[in-house]
């Protein structure tokens, strides 16, 4: 079949150039249609439903929000787990499917059953599913500066900025958090109620029903009809205050008799800080799961600056985080390794081939496969990022074996056509390929077997590096396909069929290797043993190699997470986050900009307390560092927050944060979780573990959640002294809320804008507890109770959050791991607090994070990967049809991996996942190239040659082909391995196990294999 498709090519070579031509248009087309991110869509099928209760604390939002939530979603079909948070005034509950389940059938799932639960909420709970984003989906981030309130800043962002932003294709919402939520707002007093009888359910009822336009129909007038429209909402202050809420002794009672009525804001749950300067006001652009990441930043940039022109004097936008800016150089840094690569792969195709007509047509598969990989891309939904264009890169030496083999066939017929009558051309071309047609697909087909495992793998992994291996399956067969087809129209149509001079490097070569291989078939005993201490020194240092999940990105950005005491306000932990910033702008002279969110968001995405801050601090250019290392700037700056005393830090990256959000719930390396039914003991165990896990060399940033110390006011209710009075249960706490956090009463709408309405007590009663005591509730009998008479009012502590996992409650301890291996620091981590730390009955420790991925990873290929080792070994039996030469083949690979593992020892680079990658690669070069040594060997026995001189001119015969191979391969990874910018840390440990494993692997091929197949190769040869 090989050989009548290499005769089709030939026969209809102008076919071929069109087919080639239409090809190259495609790839153009499909290239520029591509979506262009930094990393694939790694998040997971995740629905998450937020639910606002103001005022609740954290037991009553689990009690009433959060377990029936729970329990009415734990029977959804293919739901993975469902996790939860309970904060005050705030339910998140996520629930996480399994891997392939349409995030939209969730979302209906979700829905359907979240709507029946709803009855069983709290009346005064508001919320349901988030937006259709995922973890990673905040791309653009700008704060807006300028002369201007907060509440004006937040009223351009709700109403000018947001809504232009959300037209925007891919853009799922946009974020807001800071400033002020202007509010028409009527502030009861409890005298003024008391002394005319009236309650403050009276007051809340009254404002609600009188204010609402509605229509009554239609009215017929003569032969027209009349629209029959009623007034009657409130469009100012005024109308807010004449509203009659009670008529006394022929005296109407208005609100603005009873209560004070004024523009006012919103509790607000979180704020931002921007330079130690004061607050601002912050928008985050949220986007579409699968949406095109670089089109919508670029997008969100070009319309920012097109509402930046309709701002008010003086106020700009400001970015400062932009995703768009990584996706560039995250592209830049794998575009410019692989153009570096290619331009080394056509110096060495020339240098090998001594021939620039034969180099280019070589040269001529790699746009060609690049552009069918990127059809075939585009045909499976793949976008093009760090890991898919990694594997192009990966791939590029690969892309030309097939073309070298055939090219440099062809050179040789050409060069040596065989005795008799002279054939045309393009028969000897025909011949020369057809005669390594077989091999050469072999070894294609087995290089792309090996890297199958990848797809295999689950979880963030498998997202990772499915497309590195689907990217080179792609171009392999792209460049398969086209070497059995294009490249013999092109040597056909380029290379002249009289012969030249070997190339002076080929020379060269030659002559060093001759006398290595007639030592080495001389003494064989010698060269078996070398191998063999190869292999033993590999296996002895394989213990010593450290194990990590994947090396850490360096995404440019930094955040600084800080964590405050659990009881302090949101004034005070502004007042901190701003000299915090202060002192870093001043020590610190690489930082350039700082801009800190405290608390909870608007959606309640990322529903942090008052004492949590994500600060992200944006770096000067490189160029104007004191040091090339970023972690000494990270280190200036932890050593500055040292300085402020009551203060937790810990250092991430925005992305990285959310991936080990989306995770495990938990942001860190490696997260601790102890499940049991307890707060106090469950706080306990998880400050225990904190004291042993920071004994343990290796440790950062280890802290768990300061979850107690969260002052309370707890108000027991008498139940039968409410009752003399009057009073439910219910109807004093719906009066206790009212006069502390407010009720909504309605929406004013004005000029387009839709401003709460709200009931609430002045702001004296909320910054004096002494004041709050003092509260009288009024009755409708015209008189008021003091609240100390229907409650007994203590002050004491309470958790600052409740976390719970699959119906279960537990904490959890963070730590990251610095300069030394994950799996080295776990294994000691659990012999320590397995050790040192005892659970009571019922308690349990679970270990998850990047440790977790790392297990999975490992424990899915060991499985996989002796699968498709035998998958090769029967393709290699079903080639030759000698279990001999197909167990000598198979033999080079652990050979082939001594290089990789020494490699590893020198650099001092662990065992991650791109350096398995690396090793799966070198198992299909290594038996590529004994594929085609071993399939000369049998070419030169068929026709009789003696087998000392099959092994010895069949060696030197195929030195060229598989020099090019191997050196082709290493020096296009050497880019990779000294490229900077973000990525080149995920490719860097790939790279050094190929380059490393190549030097061994063709080391034992040209040396041992001749070896063992002058010994093992042929039955005759025993």
């Amino acid at each position: 079949m090989l050989s009548r498709l290499v005769a089709f090519a030939l026969a209809q070579r102008l076919l071929i150039l069109v087919l080639t031509a239409m090809l190259a248009v495609a790839g153009v087309f499909a290239w520029r249609g591509l979506p262009i991110d930094a990393f694939p869509d790694v998040s997971s099928t995740q629905v998450k439903i937020i639910v606002k209760a103001p005022g609740m604390t954290p037991e009553e939002v689990e009690t009433r929000i959060v377990v029936p939530v729970e329990q009415e979603m734990l029977g959804i079909p293919n739901a993975r787990l469902v996790r939860s948070m309970s904060k005050y005034a705030i339910a998140d509950v996520t629930i996480d499917f399994n891997e392939g389940t349409d995030l939209y059938w969730a979302r209906q799932q979700v829905n359907e059953r979240f709507a029946g639960v709803q009855p069983e909420l709290p009346t005064t709970a508001s919320g349901g599913i988030a937006p259709a984003t995922t973890p990673l989906g905040e791309a653009f981030m700008f704060t807006i500066e300028g002369d201007a309130t907060l509440a004006e800043k937040r009223r351009l962002l709700d109403w000018t900025i947001r809504p232009q932003l959300r037209s925007i294709p891919g853009v799922a919402d946009v974020n807001a958090l800071g400033g002020a939520v202007e509010t028409f707002e009527v502030s009861p007093d409890p005298a003024a109620l008391a002394a005319r009888g009236i309650t403050l359910a009276q007051l809340h009822e009254a404002v609600a029903a009188n204010n609402r336009n509605d229509g009554a129909g239609r009215l017929r007038q003569a032969e027209e009809s009349l629209l029959v429209r009623s007034s009657g909402s409130v469009q100012t202050l005024d109308d807010l205050g004449a509203i009659v809420v009670a008529e006394r002794d022929g005296t109407v009672v208005r609100v603005r008799d009873v209560a004070r009525v004024q523009m006012g804001a919103l509790t607000r749950y979180g704020a931002v800080t921007r330079d130690g300067k004061g607050e601002t006001v912050e928008g985050i652009v949220l986007t579409l799961r699968g949406a095109n990441a670089r089109a919508v930043v670029d997008a969100v940039r070009e319309r920012l600056q097109q509402i930046g022109k309709t701002m008010p004097p003086g106020i700009t936008l400001e970015p400062f985080y932009d995703r768009g800016d990584l996706v560039g150089r995250a592209v830049h840094t794998v575009s410019k390794a692989l153009a570096e690569a290619i331009v080394l792969v056509l110096v060495l195709l020339f240098l090998f081939l001594g021939n620039l007509r034969a180099a280019l047509v070589v040269a001529a598969i790699l746009p060609l496969s690049a552009l069918g990989t990127f059809v075939l891309m585009g045909q499976a939904g793949l976008s093009a990022n760090l890991m898919s264009l990694g594997g192009l890169a990966i791939a590029i030496g690969m892309l030309v074996d097939a073309a070298v083999v055939v090219v440099e066939n062809v050179e040789a017929h050409a060069a040596h056509p065989p005795p008799g009558a002279r054939r045309p051309h393009l028969h000897i071309v025909w011949r020369a390929v057809q005669e390594v047609s077989t091999p050469v697909t072999a070894g294609i087909v087995i290089i792309a077997i090996v890297f199958t495992p990848l797809l295999s793998l689950e979880g963030l992994e498998g997202k990772l590096f499915a497309p590195v291996a689907l990217t080179i399956i792609f171009a392999l067969a792209a460049s398969l396909l086209l070497s059995l087809t294009v490249i013999p129209v092109l040597a056909g149509m380029l290379l002249k069929q009289a012969g030249h001079a070997t190339p002076p490097l080929v020379r060269w070569l030659e002559r060093g290797y001759a006398p290595l291989l007639d030592g080495a078939l001389a003494h064989p005993k010698r060269v078996a043993f070398g191998a063999l201490a190869a292999l033993a020194l590999a296996a002895g240092l394989w213990p010593f190699i450290g194990k990590s999940f994947m090396p850490t990105m360096d995404e440019g950005d930094v955040i600084m997470q800080i964590e405050k005491l659990p009881s302090i306000d949101l004034d005070r932990s502004l007042a901190t986050d701003l000299l915090v910033q202060q002192r870093v702008l001043e020590v610190v002279p690489e930082v350039s900009h700082i801009v800190a969110r405290t608390g909870s968001d608007e959606l309640g995405l990322d529903p942090m307390g008052p004492n949590d801050s994500d600060t992200f601090i944006v770096l000067k250019p490189a160029a104007e560092w004191r040091s090339a290392d970023k972690n000494d700037i990270i280190d200036a700056v932890r050593e500055v927050a040292g300085e402020f005393a009551g203060i937790n830090t810990a250092f991430t990256q925005p992305i990285e944060m959310r991936t080990a959000e989306m995770l495990s719930g938990v942001r860190g390396d490696l997260a601790v979780k102890i499940y049991g039914s307890d707060l106090v003991t469950l706080n306990d165990a998880a400050k225990q573990v904190v004291e042993v896990l920071e004994k343990i060399p290796g440790s950062e940033d280890v802290l768990t959640i300061q979850n107690e110390g969260v002052q309370y006011l707890r108000i027991e209710i008498d139940r039968a002294a409410a009752g003399r009075f009057g009073f439910t249960v219910e109807q004093v706490q719906d009066a206790l809320r009212q006069m502390v956090e407010g009720t909504e009463a309605g929406i004013v709408v004005q000029e387009g804008r839709r401003l709460p309405l709200v009931l609430r007590g002045g702001e004296g009663m909320r910054v004096s507890p002494e004041l709050f005591m003092q509260l009288r509730l009024p009755r409708e009998g015209g008189d008021a109770v003091p609240l100390a008479s229907v409650a007994r009012l203590e002050q004491g502590e309470g958790p600052l959050k409740i976390d719970r996992e699959n119906g279960q409650r537990y904490a959890v301890v963070r730590a990251n791991v610095r300069d030394r291996d994950l799996v080295g620091f776990v294994d000691e981590a659990k012999q320590a607090v397995t050790a040192q730390v005892k659970l009571p009955a019922g308690y349990r420790f679970e270990w998850g994070g990047q440790f977790e991925n790392q297990q999975r990873t490992a424990a899915r290929l060991a499985i996989v990967v002796p699968a498709a080792l035998a998958l090769i070994w029967l393709l290699l039996f079903g080639t030759f049809g000698s279990l001999r030469q197909a167990t000598l083949v198979f033999a080079n690979i652990p050979f082939a991996l001594v290089g990789g593992v020494i490699a590893l020892a020198v650099t001092r680079e662990y065992l991650s996942v791109p350096a398995s990658v690396g090793f799966i690669a070198l198992m299909g070069i290594a038996v590529l190239n004994g594929l085609v040594l071993i399939g000369y060997f049998n070419q030169l026995i068929a026709r009789g040659m003696p087998m000392a001189e099959v092994v010895r001119q069949g060696a030197l015969r195929r030195l060229r082909p598989v020099l090019m191979t191997a050196s082709i391969t290493a020096f296009g990874l050497i880019p990779l391995l000294f490229a900077t910018g973000p990525g080149s840390e995920i490719q860097r440990p790939l790279a050094i196990v190929v380059i490393g494993g190549l030097i061994s692997s063709t080391a034992l091929t040209l040396l041992l294999l001749p070896v063992l197949f002058r010994r093992f190769g042929m039955e005759r040869a025993r």
